[in-house]
């Protein structure tokens, strides 16, 4: 049998990690990865306009 005071510290452990999974998460909608380009697909990837940097100071 296991000393008392270990015990405890195992069931505050369950008890914190009950809690934590009892907590609201937000989970957000996050994009699908885009399929890997084929040769096909290039030629459509090439009419797209180009990319736009802007800098902000």
């Amino acid at each position: 049998m296991l000393p008392p005071f270990i015990i405890e510290e195992i069931r505050k452990r369950e008890a914190e990690r009950k809690r934590a999974d009892d907590r609201p998460r937000l989970e957000l909608p996050l994009d699908l990865p885009r399929p890997a380009i084929v040769a096909d697909d290039r030629e459509k990837e090439s009419e797209r306009p180009g990319v736009l940097i802007i800098d902000v100071l």
